[in-house]
């Protein structure tokens, strides 16, 4: 059974509550409720406005680390709220890790609505994404995982194929990733990513519309097109059209062929190493079909 990555960092609402009555005792009286258990991080509510995200292992040290370093600019031009830190946490003996406090963003998760009902988010989300979509600063940081040019997560996505049982169309889908990798490279600028964009970090209003975008640990610089993969995440064909259309020609049609290939690599990804959590699996194979049915999307 493919399952998340092990903690190897004890995360629980004692450890929070601990942390907070010495690093931050003005807030010690709120409320702390676990509200998620990522790969990398655990998030808790702080009373109503706040939250409390920690590491669960070393290796997502960085992550933490870059959303301190990184939100405070995307924040200023984000039209859609996001987590504004208000704390950078201290290691201590008994917590030995950075961890954040930030501001709690308002919202329905889009993974707890069913897809036909997300289209109203598409201008939202579209206008995140041009303003998040900056040339990128010096210093910013190469994911080397999220971004980078499309053939270099080719070995991983055609081991994961290999698997039969989980992928049925493993033919067709090999034959969309060699269109994505044919497509031409991203030859801009390094441009500001979120990096994971997908329906457990996107936040809706009551009536469908985008309240937020959450979860920037894998904030950094390269190619937008791993951010536009959210059109087969998320939306159907009617509400995808509807977003790719919202860019008009600002991004061409190399750029959405690449972002249907980092569909791929996302949902594969999800499929292959979700089986103890079955919304980001379903997330996957919603991705995956979408991938499928998705072909000829731009004629």
């Amino acid at each position: 059974m493919a399952r998340m990555p092990h903690a190897t960092v004890d995360v629980t609402a004692a450890v929070v509550r601990r942390l907070i009555r010495q690093q931050r005792p003005d807030l010690a009286g709120r409320s702390v409720v676990r509200i998620a258990n990522g790969w990398d991080n655990a998030t808790f509510r702080l009373g109503g406005e706040l939250a409390v995200r920690l590491p669960r292992r070393p290796e997502a040290v960085p992550l933490i680390l870059h959303e301190q370093q990184y939100l405070p600019g995307i924040a200023s031009r984000s039209p859609a709220a996001v987590p504004v830190p208000v704390h950078a946490g201290r290691p201590t003996p008994y917590f030995p890790l950075p961890w954040s406090i930030l501001r709690w963003v308002h919202g329905t998760p889009a993974v707890g609505v069913g897809p036909g009902n997300r289209g109203p988010a598409v201008d939202g989300l579209a206008a995140f994404l041009m303003a998040l979509h900056v040339p990128a600063a010096a210093g910013v940081p190469v994911n080397p995982f999220r971004g980078v040019p499309l053939r270099d997560r080719g070995a991983v996505v055609l081991e994961r194929l290999e698997d039969r049982e989980r992928y049925p169309q493993a033919a067709e889908l090999r034959a969309l990733w060699a269109e994505a990798c044919a497509a031409k490279a991203w030859d801009g600028p390094a441009m500001m990513l979120h990096g994971d964009l997908h329906p457990a970090n996107i936040l809706l209003e009551a009536d469908g519309s985008l309240a937020g975008v959450i979860d920037f640990g894998d904030v950094g610089a390269g190619d937008p097109a791993v951010d536009l993969a959210v059109g087969w995440l998320t939306f159907d064909a009617g509400a995808r059209k509807r977003f790719i259309g919202a860019f008009g020609p600002s991004t061409d049609r190399d750029t959405w062929v690449r972002a249907r290939g980092w569909a791929l690599v996302l949902s594969t990804a999800m499929v292959s190493n979700s089986d103890d959590n079955p919304r980001m699996l379903a997330v996957g194979e919603f991705g995956l079909r979408q991938v499928l049915e998705g072909q000829g999307f731009l004629l």
